[in-house]
C-alpha cells in the first residue's frame, strides 16, 4: 500500500464524491442545531432536515460530502488506553436524500477503497444487518467473497443519530491488520479487524415510542473515520501514531522531557493530552465555554483531565496553549474557525488552566491522604468525593479515575446526596423573605389551573382591563372573600398584569370594584399559564366572582420595559464587542435597574465597557422601532434569532427585534421604540462564577439620578480641594504624589532612627565559648519584620560573622528572633533549637532553621526571662 498523509486522504475523499455529483459542504458546529443532542457526534447531524425533506438539496447535486469535526465522550474513561478511541475525530461522509441508495453506495465505497486508496481486496471484510440479503448480494456482485461477509445484530449494524430521527440498517467495511493483532472476526473486541467505513441506509424516522416510520425517500449516510484510515495508510498500529496525532504527542514530549513508547504511564498521559487538546480547542472555537453543566461541563472535564495528566508528566504551569498552536498549524487550513477565534481559545484555556492548577496539588494531596490507608477494593466516602468537587474543582469522574488506578471505587450515592444538600442550601440562601407568602405554590394553584384553565394575558397592548375574580387564596387555601387589611392572592380570568418571568419582575397596581380597592404588590405564575396577583386589601371587601377593573402601575411598567429592551441591546453589544461566545446566563429586569449575566472568560476591561455602552446608546439614539411577532421555533432558529435553544420552547415563539441589531426570543414587555429608553449607563461589572460575568446598568430616570449623584460627589471632592470639578482629578493626583513623598520621607526617618537604636546593641556583643560573637538584647517597638531588619543591620556592622537573639514587642504582642551566619552555625549555633526552648517564656511557639527562627507569643512580660534562658544556652 502507498503512504498517504491525513490531509491527502481527506482531500482525495472529498474530491472523489464531488466527482460523483455530491456537493462539498463545510463541517457544521460542534453545537448541534438539535436539542436532543449535546454535541455533534456524527456527520449526518446537520443533514437531518434534508433526510426529513424539511429542506431540499439543489437538484443539480446527487448528494453532499463533508469532513465533519466530532466530539464523543461516552467512552472517555478508555481514551488513550487503546489505539482506536478518541474524544475528537474527523468523520468523512457522503449523503444522499433519495438520489442514490445501496447499489451505488456500495460500488463507490468499494471503488474508493480499492482504486483510490489501493487497499488490498483480500484484506477487506464486510458486515451487514441481520436480514439485509440485498446488501450481501450487492457486495458479492462486486467481487467480495462470501466468507468475507458477516451478519451482525442491531447493536452493531443498525445506526441511529439519537433517540429519535433518521436511522436505518448499515453495512461496515473492515481492514484486516493481520495476525499480529488480537481478534478473530469483524465486530469483535480485538484490533485485528479495524472498522473504517460505515454505510448507513437511512430509510426510517425513529419515533419516541420506538416505532420506525418510513422516511419519504431512501437515503444514504456514510462515515469514514479519518484517523483510522490514516493509521491504515500510514502502516501504524494506532490512531495516536498517525501524522497529526504524533505531532501533538511530540508537543507533550517537548514540554515534559518524556519520550513516547518508553513508559506505559507516560504514554497514556501523552495520548490523553494530544486527544483532549483537540477537543478542547475546537469546542471553545465553536463558542462552548467551561461550566458546571451541559456541554460546558464536558469541556471542563476534558480540559481538567488533560491538565491532570500534564501534571503527572511533570509539566509545570499552563501548557495547553502550546498544543493549540500545533493544532492551528495542522488543522487551521481545514477549520478556519480555530484561527478566527484564536484569542478566545487561548484566553479560555489559560484561564481554566490557571484556575484548576491553583488547586490541583492541594486536591491531589487531599485525595492521597484519603486513600493512604485504603486497600484495593475499598470505597471512598461520598463526602470526600464531594469535598474534592466542591473545594478543589475535581469533577467526580476525575476522582473516580484516580481512585480506579488504586483499585478503589467511590460512594457515588453518597456524593450525590452531598450535592443535593448543597443545592438545598443554595436554594434556601436565595429565598427572599418577600417570597415566603408564595411558598404554597402547587396544590390549590394546580387545581385552579385544571378547573379554570390558563389566565388570559392582555398586558402587551393594554394596562387596564375588565376582569372577573376566578378565585381568592388566603393562607394557602381558597377563600370566599378578602376584607380590608387582608393579604392573599387574586386569580382573574383576564389580566393586564405581567407575571414575573424570564428575569422581568411582576407588575404592581390596583384591582378595584364597587366598594373595594385592592393593592397588587406583586404578580407571579405559580403554575405555567396561571397568573396570581399578590394583594393587600386597602379598603372594602372583594369576593370571588366579583367583576373588577385591573389597572397596572403604568409609570413602573414603563421603567421596566425600558430596562428590558436595554437588556436586549446590551446583549447584542456584548456579542459585538466581546464575541459571539457571549450568551445569556441569567438576568434581572426591574423598574430601578437591570442586571445581565453572560458567559465570558475574563473581566470586561474599562475600554470594552465604554465601547459596549457607546454602541448601546448609539442604537437608543437611532430611534429604532421595535418589532414583535410570533413564528415557529424552527423558523426562528433558522433565521439566526438569539435564544437559549436548549430551553423548552413551544412550537410558536415570540420574537423581539430592534432593527437588525437585536433579535431575541422573549415573552417580556418592551418599548415601542429604542428612543424611549433615553440613556443606558453601565454602573458595574463583576464575576458571578467561573466564566460568567455580570453587567449592571440603569436607564432613563434612574440613569439621570445616577449621573446627578456622581456629579454631586465630584463637586464635593472639588470643594474640598478648592478646585473646579473638571480640575479635581489633576488636583487629587498632585496631592497623592505629595503624600507619597511625605510617607517615604517618614519611613526613611523611622528606619534611620531604628538603625541608630539597633546599632546601640553592638555595645552588648559577647564572645561565646565556641569563638563567635553574639548579641542578645531587646529591639524597642519591633514587630517580626523589624526584627529581621535589625538582624540585617547587626550582621553588616559586626566585626566578625556572628549571631543574635533578639526580643521585641509591638502592640502588646511579643516576638523573638534568633539568627546566625553560616560561620556561627558551623560553630554550633542553632537558632531553631534556641527559639523552641525559650518561646514558652512568652506563652508562644515558633520555629525555623539553624540559621534563622522566629516565635510569637501572648505574654510580653516574659521577654526578659526568654533572653536570660538564651544567654544560659549560649554560655554567656
Amino acid at each position: 500500500m502507498k503512504y498517504m498523509t491525513t490531509a491527502e486522504i481527506r482531500e482525495k475523499y472529498l474530491q472523489f464524491f464531488e466527482a460523483k455529483g455530491c456537493k462539498r459542504m463545510p463541517s457544521s458546529s460542534l453545537i448541534p442545531d438539535d436539542p436532543s443532542l449535546l454535541l455533534t457526534s456524527a456527520g449526518m447531524v446537520q443533514f437531518k432536515p434534508y433526510f426529513l425533506h424539511v429542506k431540499e438539496l439543489d437538484p443539480q447535486y446527487t448528494g453532499t460530502t463533508t469532513v465533519q469535526k466530532c466530539v464523543r465522550t461516552n467512552d472517555i474513561d478508555i481514551i488513550g488506553t487503546t489505539g482506536r478511541h478518541l474524544s475528537f475525530f474527523e468523520m468523512l461522509g457522503n449523503f444522499s436524500f433519495g438520489a442514490y441508495f445501496k447499489k451505488e453506495m456500495c460500488a463507490w465505497a468499494y471503488e474508493f477503497s480499492t482504486e483510490v486508496l489501493e487497499l488490498p481486496k483480500e484484506r477487506l471484510y464486510f458486515t451487514v444487518y441481520l436480514d439485509d440479503d440485498e446488501t450481501i448480494e450487492i457486495w458479492k456482485s462486486l467481487g467480495v467473497p462470501e466468507d468475507h461477509i458477516t451478519r451482525l445484530g442491531e447493536d452493531d449494524n443498525f445506526w441511529r443519530a439519537g433517540p429519535t430521527g433518521p436511522c436505518g440498517p448499515c453495512s461496515e467495511i473492515y481492514f484486516d491488520q493481520g495476525p499480529d493483532f488480537e481478534g478473530e472476526k469483524p465486530g469483535d473486541d480485538g484490533d485485528r479487524f479495524l472498522e473504517y467505513w460505515n454505510c448507513v441506509f437511512t430509510q426510517f424516522d425513529g419515533q419516541e415510542d420506538g416505532t420506525l416510520a418510513p422516511l419519504p425517500t431512501k437515503n444514504i449516510d456514510t462515515g469514514m473515520g479519518l484517523e483510522r484510515m490514516a493509521a491504515i495508510m500510514q502502516g501504524v498500529q494506532s490512531n495516536y501514531e498517525t501524522d497529526v496525532m504524533r505531532d501533538l504527542i511530540s508537543v507533550g514530549e517537548r514540554l515534559s522531557g518524556k519520550v513516547y513508547k518508553q513508559d506505559a504511564a507516560s504514554d497514556l498521559s501523552l495520548r490523553i493530552i494530544a486527544d483532549h487538546s483537540r477537543s478542547v480547542s475546537f469546542m471553545i472555537a465553536d463558542g462552548i465555554l467551561p461550566s458546571n453543566e451541559g456541554r460546558g461541563y464536558v469541556l471542563r472535564r476534558l480540559l481538567r483531565r488533560a491538565v491532570l495528566h500534564g501534571h503527572k508528566l511533570g509539566i509545570e504551569g499552563p501548557f495547553l496553549g502550546a498544543c493549540f498552536e500545533e493544532i492551528i498549524k495542522l488543522m487551521g487550513h481545514v477549520y478556519p474557525e480555530v484561527i478566527d477565534n484564536r484569542e478566545l481559545v487561548e484566553r479560555v484555556i489559560l484561564s481554566e488552566e490557571e484556575r484548576f492548577g491553583a488547586t490541583l496539588r492541594q486536591g491531589q494531596a487531599y485525595l492521597a491522604d484519603a486513600l493512604a490507608d485504603m486497600a484495593p477494593g475499598s470505597v471512598l466516602d461520598g463526602k470526600a468525593a464531594f469535598t474534592l468537587h466542591d473545594t478543589y474543582g475535581f469533577p467526580v469522574e476525575l476522582t473516580e479515575e484516580i481512585c480506579a488506578e488504586s483499585g478503589i471505587s467511590i460512594d457515588r450515592a453518597g456524593f450525590e446526596a452531598n450535592m443535593e444538600q448543597q443545592r438545598n442550601r443554595a436554594r434556601a440562601a436565595n429565598t427572599k423573605d418577600a417570597e415566603a407568602a408564595w411558598s404554597t405554590f402547587g396544590g390549590v394553584y394546580a387545581d385552579l389551573l385544571k378547573q379554570n384553565g390558563p389566565t388570559e394575558f392582555v398586558g402587551y397592548g393594554a394596562l387596564e382591563s375588565a376582569a372577573k375574580v376566578v378565585a381568592l387564596v388566603k393562607d394557602g387555601a381558597l377563600a370566599a372573600s378578602l376584607s380590608e387589611g387582608d393579604e392573599g392572592d387574586v386569580v382573574l380570568d383576564v389580566t393586564p398584569f405581567y407575571a414575573e418571568m424570564g428575569g422581568e419582575v411582576g407588575d404592581t397596581g390596583v384591582i378595584s370594584c364597587e366598594g373595594a380597592r385592592v393593592e397588587v404588590l406583586d404578580t407571579r405564575a405559580p403554575e405555567k399559564g396561571l397568573v396570581c396577583h399578590k394583594v393587600k386589601v386597602a379598603s372594602g371587601e372583594i369576593a370571588a366572582g366579583a367583576q373588577v377593573t385591573a389597572s397596572v402601575d403604568g409609570l413602573r411598567r414603563a421603567r421596566i420595559t425600558r430596562n428590558h429592551t436595554a437588556t436586549h441591546l446590551l446583549h447584542a453589544a456584548l456579542r459585538e464587542v466581546l464575541g459571539d461566545h457571549v450568551n445569556q446566563a441569567g438576568s434581572y429586569v426591574g423598574p430601578d435597574r437591570l442586571r445581565f449575566d453572560f458567559t465570558h472568560f475574563s473581566a470586561v476591561s474599562p475600554d470594552e465597557i465604554k465601547r459596549i455602552e457607546a454602541r448601546t446608546n448609539e442604537i437608543v439614539m437611532q430611534a429604532i422601532p421595535t418589532t414583535i411577532y410570533e413564528t415557529s421555533l424552527d423558523e426562528a432558529r433558522a433565521s439566526g434569532v438569539t435564544g437559549l435553544f436548549g430551553e423548552k420552547y413551544g412550537e410558536v415563539v415570540r420574537v423581539v427585534e430592534a432593527g437588525a441589531f437585536s433579535r431575541e426570543l422573549c415573552g417580556g414587555c418592551h418599548v415601542g421604540n429604542t428612543s424611549e429608553i433615553g440613556l443606558v449607563k453601565i454602573v458595574g461589572e463583576s464575576s458571578v462564577g467561573a466564566n460568567v460575568r455580570r453587567i449592571e446598568a440603569v436607564t432613563s430616570f434612574a440613569a439621570l439620578e445616577y449621573l446627578n449623584s456622581c456629579e454631586e460627589q465630584l463637586k464635593a471632592v472639588a470643594d474640598q480641594l478648592k478646585a473646579q470639578p473638571f480640575e479635581a482629578a489633576e488636583r487629587v493626583a498632585v496631592s497623592l504624589k505629595a503624600l507619597k513623598e511625605l510617607q517615604a520621607e517618614a519611613k526613611r526617618s523611622k528606619q534611620s532612627a531604628a538603625a541608630d537604636g539597633v546599632a546601640g546593641l553592638l555595645e552588648q556583643v559577647r564572645e561565646t565559648a565556641a569563638g563567635y560573637p553574639v548579641v542578645v538584647g531587646i529591639v524597642e517597638g519591633a514587630d517580626s519584620s523589624s526584627m529581621r531588619n535589625a538582624w540585617d543591620i547587626l550582621r553588616s556592622r559586626m566585626e566578625r560573622p556572628g549571631a543574635v537573639v533578639l526580643a521585641g514587642e509591638s502592640g502588646g504582642k511579643p516576638v523573638l528572633l534568633a539568627a546566625g551566619t553560616d560561620e556561627a552555625v558551623a560553630a554550633g549555633f542553632d537558632a531553631g533549637a534556641i527559639i523552641k526552648a525559650i518561646s514558652s517564656a512568652i506563652k508562644g511557639g515558633g520555629g525555623g532553621k539553624a540559621s534563622m527562627a522566629q516565635a510569637g507569643g501572648k505574654d510580653a512580660s516574659g521577654l526578659d526571662e526568654a533572653l536570660s534562658q538564651a544567654r544560659a544556652m549560649l554560655g554567656l
